[in-house]
């Protein structure tokens, strides 16, 4: 065993290199469930001694025990906003504002469709993406019916609309949340620094898929009508539940935009949020429902890419990068950002964006904090745009596509590339430009 630990020391950059790559071919693949590929991965980096099993040595606090390397902030803002949006579904309240959403456009099949788009973005801002396509999936089909159009166009629309608003905040995409934690950045600078080119993204985007489907768009003015005049009245299932959900998620909401001036932390306020919400359920029941397969996926993730960081391998890739570029700010930035597009196109995001965090902090430590602050954007922008490439690159995009095959309308992996490799481009222009102007001009 000592035989066996010494020759791992001797080349940890290597394994905990090859660790993380055969992870990420696992989880490409999809042969394993991506939570059991990392837990795996996980025990072996411990096992094998890249990370320490050890909390102290010699009396001193170790630097490379495992549970320092898993970012508590992330897993419980991710599990205590779990909680409130699983509490906050059940009374309703979300369908009924994308119901009276939809009667504002009178059944016009191109204004339901920027409507749909809209109140996926920016419900996608606030909640988890996989959530809101899950809550506006079953108004779409509806919809679809009436109006006796494919639903296709408006769930392929729904899609990009659910990365590019989750990309607008905190909260709104885990890469986000993995971002703001290791940067340091706040609710509100994720509000300041990409709201507006978001915003500028979603018009554009919307509008492409409003020219690609325009042929598909068309129904009678009866079936109109039958949009126009929805019956809203009984969507709301328990009133008092959406009074207090709605309270709780303002308040909630309120407190990451004072973050900077309460210097309360975002996982304390959701915790906070949470725990009022299940004074009046059943825990059991509620916490039953948290996507825990996810939760895991994120803690067993954080110990293999300790591995790396560990052993120094994070910090080769960071000189690698700034030897490539020659340091220039410009260059760095633009590799970034349409790296992690292509990237994130074909495979998770959250594990890409999971090891890029760290390089970045390296190339912080090297060059400083005003070199480094747009690299953070970039790869924002990069990781969540990118998810839109295509029908694999974000778990929303396989839950609608899952689903609407399910309903007997399949979206072909190659039809979707077609437009979401057009989305990702457009997209990821807009973003080279905001960035170029914004930090590097």
């Amino acid at each position: 065993m000592e035989h066996l630990l010494a020759l791992v020391q001797a080349n940890s950059v290597v394994i905990s290199a090859a660790i993380l790559l055969i992870a990420y071919i696992f989880i490409a693949t999809e042969k394993i469930p991506k939570v059991t590929i990392a837990l795996v991965g996980a025990a072996i980096t411990i096992l094998i001694g890249l990370v320490s099993q050890n909390k102290t040595v010699d009396g001193s606090l170790n630097p490379h025990y495992f549970i320092n390397f898993i970012d508590f902030n992330v897993i419980f803002l991710l599990v205590s906003m779990m909680i409130i949006v699983n509490i906050a579904t059940r009374s309703g309240m979300f369908n009924w504002i994308a119901n009276e959403l939809l009667r504002m456009t009178k059944g016009h099949p191109k204004m339901v469709l920027f409507v749909l788009g809209l109140f996926t973005a920016i419900t996608s801002a606030f909640l988890d993406n996989v959530t809101t396509v899950i809550l506006i999936m079953p108004v779409t089909f509806f919809i679809a019916e009436q109006l006796d159009i494919n639903p296709v166009p408006y769930l392929i629309t729904e899609i990009f609309a659910s990365n590019i608003g989750g990309t607008a905040t905190l909260i709104g995409d885990p890469p986000n949340i993995i971002i703001g934690s290791a940067a340091g950045l706040s609710f509100m600078d994720f509000v300041n620094e990409l709201t507006p080119i978001i915003a500028v993204i979603f018009l554009a985007v919307v509008g492409i898929m409003v020219l690609f489907f325009k042929k598909y768009l068309v129904t009678t003015q009866e079936k109109m009508e039958a949009v126009a005049n929805l019956d809203n009245s009984s969507t709301i299932t328990d009133f008092p539940l959406m009074i207090r959900s709605a309270i709780v998620l303002v308040l909630v909401i309120l407190g990451f935009v004072l973050h900077d001036i309460t210097h309360i932390e975002t996982c304390v306020t959701a915790m906070l949020g949470a725990s009022v919400l299940l004074l009046f359920e059943k825990p059991t029941k509620i916490i039953k429902d948290v996507e825990w397969n996810t939760i895991f996926f994120f803690i067993g993730l954080f110990i293999i890419i300790g591995g790396m960081e560990a052993s120094g391998a994070i910090a080769l890739m960071a000189k690698w990068i700034l030897n490539v570029t020659q340091g220039s700010q410009e260059a760095t930035a633009m590799i970034i950002l349409w790296a992690s597009g292509f990237i994130s196109g074909v495979i998770d995001n959250i594990p890409y964006t999971a090891t890029m965090t760290p390089m970045l902090l390296e190339i912080e430590k090297v060059m400083g904090n005003d070199y480094t602050y747009p690299l953070w954007w970039c790869l924002s922008l990069g990781a969540c745009l990118g998810g839109n490439m295509t029908i694999i690159g974000a778990a929303a995009n396989v839950i609608v596509s899952e689903t609407s095959a399910h309903h007997g309308h399949p979206i072909e992996f190659m039809k979707f590339l077609k437009y979401g490799f057009i989305t990702m481009v457009v997209s990821l222009i807009f973003s080279s430009v905001y960035v170029y102007l914004r930090f590097l001009h």
